[in-house]
């Protein structure tokens, strides 16, 4: 059976043969420990710290600067609750956003249980947060702001940079989530203006399980697990040598072929937008139409279900909703009930999302799965 033409990218991305390749060589015989003085540690050893400097080249930073995780969540967790932890004493408010992953927004919770306070700041109907309002949210107990760079859902891409520009000079640490920006547009540090950056390798063609935290020199060093010391001595337990080639290997392609990448990828998600505005009424975009990912296309099909056109065009494309319905109510997505999307529209919202391997053929087939679906599902 053909597979379903994959719209999916933001969910996870296929490995590149490239990663699969440098890889390769510590599946098959360079199984040593890094940690190991014999021979057998040396090549493993050298090869995570290439990685390192890798992943460093991507975000412009030092390579002491990157720290290995298990992927986005643990780092947005370390970035956190060690960092924001640390600083308790100073303080107790951290300032988010209502559109960031629960990866985030959970750990903000679990922080309130423990003392911290914690303001989530609303966005616009496009989801772009008004850098005034985090200075209006500014206390003398704040401590963390953590502002995704990119959304996942809608793509819309935030004012990072801006808001650095506000807080300079004022002791707090900005955090931002980037798993979605990385690779697909510049998430250079310094340009950014962040202490700390969140890395997921699976959003960049590498492997499920590993990710980076970037810790700018200065911010402190937080140890998160405890036990021999690895990580520069704030992730214990022996590295996951494979995953970080991997990681490394796909920071360096994201490296060399940004501007190429992005061009594509807007260029393949351009062309199903303007298929679907063409052919099909009561249908909208939503996110930022300038400031947005190239390769995100969030789209509300009015007084549709979700699940349904999934359904419908389950064995032709994959995609994700964004809203479940069930049996007695529908389960809107908090990005899209943050910007405020009508109930009529939202339950209807679909997400596609382009690649690196998705072609223009690709995108036709999509179309013309979509579009026959929603014209089925629609009374006449």
């Amino acid at each position: 059976m053909t597979r379903p033409i994959y719209l999916d990218y933001n969910g996870t991305t296929p490995h590149a043969p490239e990663v699969i390749e440098a890889i390769r060589p510590f599946l098959e015989q360079e199984f040593g420990n890094p940690s190991s003085s014999h021979w057998y540690g040396i090549r493993p050893r050298q090869a995570v710290e290439a990685a390192r400097r890798q992943v460093a080249g991507l975000l412009g930073c030092h390579a002491d600067e990157v720290l290995f995780t298990s992927g986005g969540t643990e780092s947005n967790n370390q970035a956190l609750k060690s960092f924001g932890g640390a600083r308790y004493g100073q303080g107790n408010h951290i300032i988010t956003t209502a559109v960031e992953h629960p990866a985030i927004l959970e750990v903000c919770r679990a922080l309130q249980r423990y003392g911290f306070e914690v303001t989530i700041l609303p966005v616009d109907g496009s989801g772009l947060l008004d850098p005034q309002s985090v200075a209006a949210a500014l206390t003398p107990k704040t401590i963390m702001i953590s502002v995704m760079h990119a959304n996942n859902e809608v793509g819309t891409i935030q004012p990072v940079a801006e808001i650095a520009d506000l807080i300079r000079g004022r002791g707090i640490l900005l955090h931002t989530d980037a798993a979605q920006s990385v690779g697909k547009i510049a998430t250079r540090v310094d340009e950014l203006g962040v202490d700390l950056l969140t890395v997921a390798g699976h959003k960049l063609y590498a492997p499920k399980g590993i990710g980076a935290l970037y810790i700018r020199r200065g911010s402190g060093r937080e140890v998160f697990c405890h036990g021999a010391g690895q990580e520069m001595g704030l992730r214990a337990g022996t590295e996951n040598v494979l995953e970080i080639v991997g990681l490394g290997r796909a920071c360096e392609l994201a490296t060399e072929r940004l501007a190429e990448t992005g061009a594509h990828l807007q260029a393949m998600r351009d062309r199903l937008e303007q298929g679907l505005l063409a052919s099909l009424p009561d249908i909208r975009i939503n996110g930022h139409r300038q400031k947005r990912l190239p390769n995100t296309c969030s789209v509300s099909f009015r007084g549709l279900e979700a699940n349904r056109i999934l359904e419908e065009i389950g064995l032709e494309v994959a995609a994700s909703a964004g809203a479940a319905c069930h049996a007695d109510h529908v389960q809107i997505s908090h990005v899209l009930e943050a910007m405020q999307i009508p109930p009529d529209w939202a339950k209807g919202t679909l997400r596609f999302t382009t690649g690196r391997m998705t072609t223009t053929d690709d995108i036709d087939h999509a179309l013309q799965a979509i579009i026959s679906a929603v014209r089925r599902l629609r009374p006449s």
